[in-house]
């Protein structure tokens, strides 16, 4: 079953648009993602210089994935998009310890934000694919995650190269969509 389909199981309301935030540290995987959902290949990534967007459009019903650049001199410009946010997706590359303090701190910064409060979070440990990845749930511990009490959320392992936990993690976001849209 894929996404188009879980969509439209899901679709409530005609022309109904769903905000999907994409962010993470660069070289998590977020464009790697994006084009994995979107069905597009893969096989080249360059590092995003702003953002990019994809949008999907099924039965009326209308998904928007922003996935904005992970770089230290982007990441101020980050709270221009979270307005309007239905469910943030924070991808974490679970390969690259040196990073997990770094990537911790901007994600406690991320849930702070008042414009994203109650706004459910997926978190992506992407990159499970590689033997050196760490595990999602000692990614999720290692983050305080069980601390988090204002907003649903979830850990999903995943490989966006593969797409391997990719659906699992879309199929959370869009039972939170329809749960938060009502």
């Amino acid at each position: 079953m894929g996404l188009l389909s879980i969509l439209r199981r899901l679709k409530q309301a005609p022309e109904q648009e769903v905000r999907l935030l994409l962010l993470g540290l660069d070289n998590a995987g977020k464009t790697t993602l994006l084009k994995q959902l979107a069905a597009e290949d893969t096989s080249y990534i360059t590092p995003t210089q702003g953002f990019n967007i994809k949008s999907v459009q099924s039965s009326g019903f209308k998904l928007n994935v922003w996935d904005i650049g992970g770089q230290r001199k982007i990441r101020p410009y980050w709270k221009n998009y979270f307005e309007n946010t239905d469910v943030l997706i924070y991808v974490i590359d679970s390969s690259d310890r040196r990073r997990f303090e770094e990537t911790s701190l901007e994600l406690a910064e991320l849930l702070e934000e008042e414009k994203l409060a109650a706004v459910p979070l997926l978190i992506f440990a992407n990159k499970q694919d590689l033997m050196t990845a760490t595990p999602a749930s000692e990614l999720a511990e290692g983050l305080n995650l069980h601390t988090i009490r204002d907003r649903m959320w979830q850990v999903q392992a995943c490989s966006a190269v593969s797409a391997e936990g990719v659906q699992d993690g879309m199929t959370w976001v869009c039972r939170n969509i329809a749960v938060r849209k009502k």
